[in-house]
């Protein structure tokens, strides 16, 4: 899970196949199998074709080394972009910083997890906010729970408490009121996929937030490295696939009891009918800017080509 571990897994993933069996065929195979895993996660995509690319012209017998060496050339990739988008994040929350009283927090809004367990290290929305607290600038994030896999709570918030970043979670639906109430300096999310034009797929109830920040004047940001940008696409509520997951993750809770002991328990009335959108979509006039590892920029067509001139020609 995490859109860019997704990707470093996907190239791992065409390196074990190849071991197994380095024909043609199989490549083909293994490629296909692991692209139908996650529809939503560009990165998927763009690991699984960087990897086919570099494997089908090598004779079989080439093709296990090659594989294994550019799945770890993609790790060590995707830490160095996590980090220049931490750096890139860093500069925003020191601005905000400089306006605070000594000692007063920077207070950052995220949603979901995008951290060092959806990434290979520093994470996407995070780096920035692990950057500010190595750099001794008081930060305080608000952690959406993010229903119904609890991403926010189980994952983020132990990221954070391990890195002893001062952390509070919060229910889904509190976000719109702590705006409100000037408790949010700034919005950093992550992304799973956002278009070529700046719309932003990411985890269900990433919308809301959006509105909610925007409503209340509150710098709505996202944190994606390049290849999580799908330039084929142009309009993301219309065109980006949205995972419809197992009902019983919103039906269904699992915690640990007192006792340690890991349980699941039924939360909905029975035989009411669920839906579980993984995903949603936040248009582009609501993000105040892309944090990238080449910089931050408008959420624009405009923008997102002043940064990545190259890949936008290449996609036409």
């Amino acid at each position: 899970r995490g859109a860019p571990l997704i990707g470093a897994t996907a190239a791992y993933g065409m390196a074990l196949a190849m071991a197994e069996d380095a024909g043609d065929a199989n490549l083909e195979t293994a490629r296909d199998r692991l692209m139908r895993t996650r529809p939503t996660a560009v990165n998927l995509r763009w690991a699984l074709d960087e990897m086919a690319r570099l494997l089908r012209p090598m004779a079989a017998g080439e093709r296990r080394e090659a594989a294994y060496r550019r799945a770890a050339e993609i790790c060590d990739e995707d830490v160095e972009i996590c980090a220049s988008i931490g750096r890139n994040g860093l500069a925003l929350i020191e601005e905000i910083a400089k306006a605070k009283a000594p000692g007063e927090p920077v207070n950052v809004l995220t949603h979901c997890n995008a951290g060092w367990l959806a990434t290979v290290d520093w994470g996407t929305a995070t780096a920035p906010i692990y950057m500010a607290h190595n750099s001794g600038i008081p930060v305080h994030v608000w952690v959406d729970e993010t229903r119904p896999r609890n991403q926010g709570a189980s994952l983020t918030a132990y990221e954070l408490g391990h890195h002893g970043v001062p952390h509070t979670v919060i229910v889904d639906n509190a976000g719109g009121h702590i705006m409100q109430h000037g408790m949010v300096d700034l919005c950093i999310v992550g992304t799973d996929r956002t278009t070529g034009t700046g719309d932003v797929c990411n985890k269900i109830g990433t919308y809301l937030k959006a509105l909610a920040a925007h409503d209340n004047g509150v710098p709505f940001y996202v944190a994606l490295p390049s290849p999580t940008i799908d330039f084929t696409l142009t309009d993301g509520v219309k065109q980006v696939p949205i995972e419809q997951r197992s009902g019983d993750e919103v039906s269904k809770m699992t915690g640990v009891t007192d006792a340690g002991d890991v349980v699941t328990v039924d939360i909905v009335a029975a035989g009411s009918p669920v839906a579980n959108y993984a995903f949603d979509v936040t248009p582009a006039r609501l993000v105040t800017g892309l944090i990238t590892e080449a910089g931050v920029c408008d959420a624009s067509a405009q923008g997102i080509a002043s940064l990545f001139p190259h890949l936008a020609r290449a996609a036409g």
